[in-house]
């Protein structure tokens, strides 16, 4: 017992040793959830702190860190030179570009776009922090529009699980931190960032099959040419909330040598071929540039879900609609 106390010690040690900091370079805030990525499709995140764990035990391969975060100028530089603290630059620009929109005075109504959901487990998307979904939503007229909510379909836990052969074991729990973002349509792809603040929730086993998101407080109003949200999975959280440096990803030995293969977080979120109209988008967080694309066969070439069909990731949406001028 003594062993493995001093050998968790150890490891707790090792861990808060290798933590770097990424700090805002003017006002040495904290750039809380920054992108670190490794240049090679895996990278992690930083947390609320904007403290981030990188040793060679963890990631031996890795020469070289490129650090982002919406709103400041990318960081490279190779581990070897990683510090305990980090600073990033600001886009002082890029953050005066975002327009501050008063609320509409007078009658409005609430409108809700209906999210469209199942309870098959095997026709979800299984969330990966290396890939942000985004979801297109046209704007149909020239009336002032205020989201309230964010209606995600989650799925917690296969359907059948009192059939299953482990059904007496407990259900495992688990606590997932996702972050949710809104951008402007720029020529049909996600472009433009409607808010720089960080619109965050977390998952349980116990959260609905429809979460209600309240984002209310953040005045996002639809752009004339409709707006996307999207959602990505940050990774797992301790009791308290905060982000656990967990490595991302898992080494599996081959014929062909370490294949990377990244770790699946619940929940999983149910993908649709009820909707009509091709409407979800994807991005690689740390491949390709962080280029959108349309979910389909076009674009992706081997996925189980659009090979079933399922197209689109069916969010919903709630707002307020005004009274046009």
């Amino acid at each position: 017992m003594k062993k493995i106390i001093i050998a968790l010690l150890i490891f707790w040690v090792n861990i808060s040793l290798a933590q770097t900091t990424i700090l805002d370079s003017i006002s040495s805030q904290p750039v809380s959830f920054a992108t670190i990525s490794f240049g090679n499709g895996n990278g992690i995140f930083a947390d609320d702190e904007g403290k981030f764990t990188f040793t060679k035990k963890l990631y031996s391969d890795i020469d070289s860190l490129f650090i982002s975060s919406l709103g400041y100028k990318d960081l490279k530089l190779t581990t070897t030179n990683l510090k305990d603290t980090l600073y990033l630059v600001p886009f002082s620009d890029q953050l005066e570009e975002v327009i501050v929109t008063a609320k509409p005075t007078g009658k409005f109504k609430v409108v809700t776009l209906k999210p469209t959901d199942h309870n098959d487990y095997y026709k979800c998307w299984l969330p990966t922090i290396e890939s942000e979904i985004a979801v297109f939503f046209p704007n149909t007229d020239d009336k002032p529009k205020r989201l309230t909510k964010v209606l995600l379909p989650i799925k917690t836990e296969v359907k059948d699980w009192k059939k299953r052969s482990n059904s007496k074991q407990e259900k495992r729990p688990f606590s997932t931190l996702f972050r949710v973002q809104f951008y402007e349509s720029n020529k049909g792809l996600p472009g433009d960032v409607l808010t720089y603040e960080k619109v965050l929730f977390i998952a349980t086993q116990d959260t609905k099959p429809v979460f209600e998101f309240d984002v209310s407080g953040f005045d996002i109003f639809v752009p004339k040419d409709g707006l996307f949200v999207s959602i990505q999975v940050l990774g797992f959280t301790d009791k308290n909330g905060k982000l656990l440096p967990n490595k991302k990803y898992k080494e599996v030995k081959t014929r062909r040598g370490i294949v990377k293969v990244s770790t699946t977080f619940r929940p999983l979120l149910p993908f649709t071929d009820q909707i009509t109209q091709k409407q979800t988008y994807v991005k690689r967080i740390f491949l390709n540039g962080g280029k959108w694309v349309l979910y389909d066969k076009q674009n992706i070439a081997k996925s189980n879900l659009l090979n079933a069909g399922l197209n689109n990731y069916g969010m919903g949406l709630k707002m307020e609609v005004y009274k046009a001028n």
